[in-house]
């Protein structure tokens, strides 16, 4: 059917809105707080997961895209925005704060959520395996996995007793993994020094603090701003001579030294898988939250080479991707 659907909630409130009727395509909203630009390189991920579902922009679903241009606190504004549309879907990326955002502004639309944090402790869904409410989507689990980023980074560098830790002070999730990598680090002897930056023109003072603090390796916590410019943060990290290990993959290619972390493509291709089913009538509250089951090690040896630092042959062998 291509009627537009309701399904009416207890106490009567119209939810879910599926899909229009056939002469207007369904209508899409998409959330992100980065800029258009910094997400272009990943948008085709998204696109791939609709596809899947049948549903191709400009020829059967329209999108309204709105870009935080790396300014979290303009989230609920543009989330409010899109919820005032007549939207069948509204897809949040790469943000905790956006998810929010959207579940502030709206509790019939259909939300589609990429985080990587737990949604259940931000109480996004009552549970991964049913979300019940309007919202599920999936999770990339980036956030779980900080601790881990330390024990590699130790891993790699046994004599290192001070790491830094770049965080973006606006990501509601920035304590929580604060705490787990300063709880990690303090496990295998080693002390911290927290930097923080949430606009371009924080990473220089941010890595001359970090210098001046005599950091001898850097983690790189999870962050949408932090992914945008990675290959901005391993150009300051590699010029001063810092082991950098990323959440993602793509920062390593970009010129980072390690990463460690799942595939944000696949999560935004199963977002947009996700988000397809709904166009088609699925229920939020059935759809459980995907979580991240694969996780890469990558390490790339010219930039290991370049900061003079021998990768033990045990990390290597454990490596999923080698960068010469």
């Amino acid at each position: 059917m291509r009627r537009r659907k309701f399904i009416t909630l207890l106490g009567g409130a119209a939810a879910w809105p599926t899909v229009a009727n056939a002469q207007t395509p369904p209508l899409v909203g998409f959330l992100s707080p980065t800029t258009s630009s910094a997400f272009a390189a990943l948008l085709p991920a998204f696109h791939s997961g609709l596809a899947e579902a049948g549903y191709v922009e400009g020829r059967n679903v329209a999108i309204e895209y709105r870009w935080a241009d790396d300014r979290s606190e303009r989230l609920p504004e543009l989330a409010a925005d899109l919820a005032a549309q007549r939207i069948a879907a509204l897809t949040t990326v790469l943000a905790t704060a956006a998810a929010l955002a959207a579940k502030l502004a709206t509790t019939t639309i259909p939300i589609v959520f990429t985080i990587g944090a737990d949604p259940v402790r931000f109480g996004l869904v009552s549970s991964m395996a049913r979300p019940t409410g309007n919202i599920t989507g999936v999770s990339f689990l980036g956030n779980v996995l900080a601790a881990k980023l330390v024990q590699l980074l130790k891993e790699l560098m046994p004599a290192a007793r001070r790491i830094g830790v770049l965080a973006n002070p606006s990501n509601p999730n920035t304590k929580h993994d604060t705490d787990e990598v300063v709880a990690a680090a303090r496990s295998l002897g080693v002390d911290v020094t927290i930097a923080n930056a949430a606009l371009d023109a924080d990473f220089e003072p941010a890595f001359e603090g970090l210098g001046r603090g005599q950091v001898e390796g850097l983690v790189m916590l999870p962050d949408a701003l932090f992914l945008a410019r990675a290959d901005q943060i391993a150009a300051f990290a590699t010029r001063r001579g810092l082991p950098t290990i990323f959440p993602r993959r793509e920062a390593a290619v970009a010129g980072g030294l390690m990463s460690y972390g799942s595939s944000i493509h696949d999560a935004l291709r199963q977002t947009g898988l996700y988000t397809g089913r709904i166009l088609k009538g699925a229920k939020p509250a059935d759809l459980p939250v995907v979580q991240a089951s694969r996780f890469e090690l990558v390490i790339n040896l010219r930039i290991a080479k370049a900061l003079g630092i021998a990768v033990p042959p045990t990390l290597l062998a454990r490596a999923d991707e080698v960068i010469d």
